[in-house]
């Protein structure tokens, strides 16, 4: 259905020393843009994961397992938006 094509945008916050949740691999694109902090984009291709800072936006396929990690000692805060929605 067209609902099922909308993306989704939500505000991930990451205390310190978290993860998100593991998302699966599955069908779609998702954007994400760091508002506050620093993460790690964490996927099955790169399990070191890409940091990335205050500014910094990501652009990846749904095509593989990912998360987001928060290494540091502060809050971070991504704004985050899926086809289709997985969240």
């Amino acid at each position: 259905s067209l609902h099922d094509a909308l993306p989704i945008s939500i505000m991930i916050e990451l205390e310190a020393n978290a993860e998100s949740k593991l998302i699966e691999p599955h069908e779609g694109e998702e954007f994400g843009y760091v508002l506050r902090g620093r993460v790690l984009l964490v996927r099955d291709s790169n399990k070191k994961g890409n940091l990335l800072r205050k500014g910094d936006s990501f652009y990846i396929r749904g095509d593989e397992s990912h998360y987001l990690k928060n290494d540091t000692d502060k809050k971070a805060v991504v704004l985050w938006v899926s086809t289709p929605p997985e969240f």
